[in-house]
Order: structure tokens, then C-alpha cells, then sequence
């Protein structure tokens, strides 16, 4: 470990750090924001329960999708170019979402904002990689790098809240535009560039099938947990598995693959994938439901809902910063398994929900399954970024922040859906005979549906509609605690080989192969020298 902390990082480089925390901060706002603004936004384009889907989790399957093309990518033109590059498009296409005047044109932006975003977290966190090479230093960067996400779902509401009470809900799409700015002004005076030594050519062939491998999959997922098993999810499925297959065969036939398959021989480094993935499935979905429930159950308008998922953020915020200084003293794993088990007992708080008033118990609740978010984002990064050598900390941190993206997109589709099937099991035998066409079409499909129609429903069928929503809430918390307690073990378990952070002992399995061990150490020194190489220019 002695040559992880022959060199510290100075003031440039903290103040580096700031600037590539903000497209973490974009993307807290614009998931935040996004939620707030989908009932008002309901009103005005009617998606269907389906395209509301979609509207919100486009994006993150893009980025899902294209986070390990984007960050090899930048391993080769240069991680700062393909951030500027990314700033630039995510800003323009925000203003395109912005002026959407059809739902179908929002689904296409978001699906470009994805691409766009995923140009920009690997940059950043590989960035960071490079920047700081001591461990301890690296685990509090990274640590203020993933607050960075719970600062802007923090400020996200507030901010975004008091836009939508002004102005209409594509405003929330145009607080991407000053951030881009701002990017593009203060990246190029505060970080070095880094390119990683590259040999072959760039396959495209490995892209296509990266993109085959996962966006069948994710096709599947969300076609399963709306209409059930059947033939459509069946074919997607096959054929997301079959590109995953020659994905992977294609790799360890290449000179420079799109991504070292190699890596994943490193226990620690998938282990912390494993529990980065399956902890953001139950984020996501609980993120979506509890600010549906605050403004379409409780009646909440934006700005008071936003200010009530504030205290979850801030709970996200202190367990990312905190658990990398508690690490030093106490195995990751250990501290990961903990905050995941304060999480389950915030999904059971969330089970008991009702309809008739539990904002206070859906705070608390909702903070604690944050403050597991807040430890495993900040630990579980951390522990991916450094099992890996530097020359492949684009492939890395594409594959961290692929599995959050995907984890997260997946919670919107899987606990989204399983909570709308609640609620339409429910609301079925609600709906009176003599209900019109359209009122019975919108309140049989969602709460959102019925409330947009509230005026022209039978008496008592919209506080129907929100027992069953509420029921559906309930029922998805369920299943989400229950991941999360086995995830929790699963922690335990499967990260007790790493030691504290700073431990003169390496924290690798010693089962591991010995070449990627040695890897990593000679990466290090390598990474230091093109540092400061690049500094100098």
C-alpha cells in the first residue's frame, strides 16, 4: 500500500473534486425533480401508466446501457474531452425535454439525456481516481463525490418545487442548463487530462453487442413486472443473454477490449457490484412511490413535498460522508451490512403506511433506507474504483455506475410496476358499472389518472383509488425489505476480507489472481507519473 499514498493531493485537486462533483448533483436534481414534476406533467401530456414508465426510466437505462462504451471511450480521446463533449449535449438536450409538446418527444429526449449522462459519471469518478492516489484521501473523495448525489436530490425538491409552483414542469429540465455551463467554464482551468495507453483499435462490433446484452434484459424486466410471464419477455430475455455471452467471448479475444472481463475475477470488485446493484433496486422504486404518495395521497403541492424528502437526503449525506472515516476503524463490509439493515427497518416503517395521514413515518422511514443508499454508494464505489489498476479506471467506474443506473432504472420498473398491479387488482372491483369510459379507463390505470379526472369520478372512487395506491406502496416496501435484509448478510459475507481503509495489509481476497493484485500496484505508480506528467502540461 505504500505506493497508494506516496502522493497526496493538494489544494488544485480538491478543488477539482468540487467541480466533478457537479454532474453528480445534476443528476440528484434531475431524478428529484423529475419525480415532482410527473403529476403535473400527467395533467399536461396524459401518458399512459406506460409511457410514465418510460418517461421516468429512459434515461437511466440509457445511461445504463452506454456507460461502458462512454467510459473506455474516455479512456482513450481523454476522460476531460468526453466530460466537456457530454456537458454540452446533456445541456442542449435538457432544453429539448424542457419544450416537449408530446409525450413521445420527451420519452426521445430522455432517451438522449441518458446517452448524453452517460458520458459524464465515468469521466468523473475515473477522474477522481486519478487525482487522488492515497487510499484514505481517494474514500473521502469518493465519499464527497456520492454526497455530491444526495445534495442535489436534497436542493433538487426545494429548488425544483418552488420552479413547478411558478412555472410549468419543463422548467425542472432547465436547471441542467447552468450546471452545464458551469462545467464547461471551470473544467478545463482546475482538471488535468488523462488519457489511459491504449492498443488496438476501438471496436464497434463489442459496443453493439454491450448494447445487445443489456437493453433486451431491461425490455424483459420491465415487460414481466407489467403484463407477467410470456413470450415477448421470454425472446427478450434470450436474446440480452445471448449477447451477453458474445460480449464476453468477444473480450477475451481482443487486444484492448471495451471491458476487461478480467476484473471481475477480483472478489472484492464484484462483490461490491453485486451489492451496489441489488441496493439501488429498492432506491429507486421507494423514491418514485414516496413522492407519488406525498403529493397524489397526501395532497402535498411540490414545494411541501420537496421540503419533506429534504431530511432523507440529508440522511444520505452524513452516511456517505461518515462511513469512509468509520471504515478506517471498522471492515466496509461490516459497515455496509449495518446501514443495510437500518434500511430494512426503514422499508418495514414503510410498510405501515395508510392513507389517512403517515408523512412523519414515510420521512423517517425513507431516511433510513437513504442512509444505507448514502454507505454503500460512497463504500461500494470506493471498493470497485480501487480493486482496479488506474489504467482501467474508466472500465470501473463505467461498471459502478453502470449497475447504480441500472439498479435504480430497475426499482422504477420492477416496484413501480408491482405496486400499479396492487393497485389495479384493488381499484377493479372500486369502480362503480355506470362510470363513463374515459373516468373508468383513467382511474383503472393509475392514481395519477384518477386525480387528473378527479371532477368527473363517483362520489368517494378517488379516496378509493388512494387506498389502493397506498396499498400498492405498501405491498412493493415488502419485497424491498426483504431484498435488503438478505443484502445486508450478503455484505457481511461476501466483503469480510476487506480490511479497514489504510491498512498497511492489502484488503484483496489472497485467493485473487496474483496478476491483477500486482496490477493494481504497478497501475498505481504509473497513474502518479502520468499525473503529474499531465499536470505539467
Amino acid at each position: 500500500m505504500s505506493t497508494l499514498t506516496a502522493r497526496r493531493a493538494g489544494p488544485r485537486e480538491w478543488g477539482g473534486l468540487a467541480v466533478l462533483s457537479l454532474p453528480t448533483v445534476l443528476l440528484g436534481l434531475d431524478l428529484t425533480v423529475l419525480y415532482l414534476a410527473l403529476p403535473s406533467l400527467s395533467e399536461d401530456l396524459k401518458p399512459s401508466s406506460t409511457q410514465a414508465l418510460w418517461i421516468m426510466d429512459a434515461y437511466g437505462f440509457l445511461i445504463a446501457g452506454f456507460l461502458i462504451t462512454m467510459g473506455t471511450l474516455g479512456d482513450r480521446i481523454g476522460r476531460r474531452k468526453l466530460l466537456l463533449i457530454g456537458a454540452a449535449v446533456f445541456g442542449a438536450v435538457s432544453v429539448v425535454a424542457a419544450y416537449s409538446p408530446s409525450t413521445e418527444l420527451l420519452i426521445a429526449a430522455r432517451a438522449a439525456l441518458g446517452i448524453a449522462g452517460a458520458t459524464l459519471m465515468p469521466s468523473t469518478l475515473s477522474l477522481i481516481s486519478n487525482m487522488f492516489v492515497d487510499v484514505r484521501q481517494r474514500s473521502v473523495a469518493i465519499g464527497v463525490w456520492a454526497t455530491s448525489f444526495a445534495l442535489g436530490m436534497a436542493l433538487g425538491p426545494v429548488v425544483g418545487g418552488a420552479m413547478l409552483a411558478e412555472f410549468w414542469w419543463g422548467s425542472a429540465f432547465l436547471l441542467a442548463v447552468p450546471v452545464a455551463i458551469v462545467l464547461l467554464v471551470a473544467v478545463p482551468l482546475l482538471i488535468p487530462e488523462y488519457r489511459a495507453p491504449q492498443r488496438g483499435r476501438f471496436d464497434l462490433l463489442s459496443v453493439a453487442l454491450s448494447l445487445v446484452a443489456i437493453l433486451p434484459v431491461v425490455y424483459a424486466v420491465k415487460r414481466g413486472a407489467k403484463e407477467g410471464f410470456g413470450a415477448p419477455m421470454v425472446i427478450a430475455a434470450v436474446i440480452g443473454l445471448v449477447g451477453a455471452v458474445l460480449f464476453v467471448r468477444r473480450q477475451g479475444t481482443l487486444e484492448s477490449p471495451l471491458l476487461d472481463v478480467r476484473l471481475f475475477a477480483n472478489r472484492t470488485f464484484s462483490a461490491a457490484l453485486g451489492v451496489l446493484l441489488v441496493g439501488l433496486v429498492g432506491v429507486g422504486g421507494s423514491m418514485l412511490l414516496i413522492t407519488q404518495q406525498l403529493q397524489l395521497v397526501e395532497g402535498l403541492p411540490p414545494v411541501e413535498a420537496g421540503l419533506w424528502m429534504g431530511p432523507p437526503a440529508l440522511m444520505m449525506f452524513v452516511a456517505a460522508i461518515g462511513s469512509p472515516l468509520v471504515a478506517r476503524r471498522v471492515p466496509p463490509g461490516i459497515v455496509m451490512a449495518a446501514t443495510l439493515a437500518l434500511s430494512t427497518l426503514g422499508y418495514v416503517l414503510l410498510t405501515q403506511v395508510d392513507s389517512t395521514g403517515g408523512i412523519a413515518l414515510m420521512v423517517i422511514g425513507f431516511g433510513l433506507v437513504y442512509l444505507g443508499l448514502g454507505a454503500i454508494a460512497s463504500l461500494g464505489t470506493d471498493l470497485v474504483v480501487g480493486a482496479a489498476p488506474p489504467e482501467k479506471a474508466g472500465s470501473a467506474s463505467a461498471m459502478s455506475e453502470t449497475v447504480q443506473e441500472l439498479g435504480l432504472a430497475l426499482g422504477v420498473a420492477v416496484l413501480g410496476s408491482l405496486a400499479t398491479a396492487v393497485y389495479r387488482d384493488r381499484i377493479d372491483d372500486e369502480i362503480p358499472a355506470g362510470t363513463t369510459g374515459e373516468a373508468a379507463d383513467a382511474a383503472g390505470d393509475s392514481l395519477a389518472g384518477a386525480s387528473s379526472l378527479a371532477d368527473r369520478l363517483p362520489a368517494g372512487l378517488l379516496d378509493q383509488a388512494r387506498e389502493a395506491a397506498t396499498a400498492g406502496l405498501n405491498v412493493a416496501m415488502v419485497v424491498a425489505a426483504v431484498g435488503t435484509l438478505v443484502l445486508a448478510v450478503v455484505s457481511a459475507v461476501a466483503l469480510r476480507h476487506i480490511g479497514t481503509i489504510g491498512d498497511d495489509e492489502p484488503a484483496n481476497d489472497p485467493e485473487e489472481p496474483a496478476e491483477l493484485d500486482a496490477g493494481a500496484d504497478a497501475g498505481a505508480d504509473v497513474g502518479a507519473d502520468v499525473g503529474a506528467d499531465v499536470a505539467k502540461r
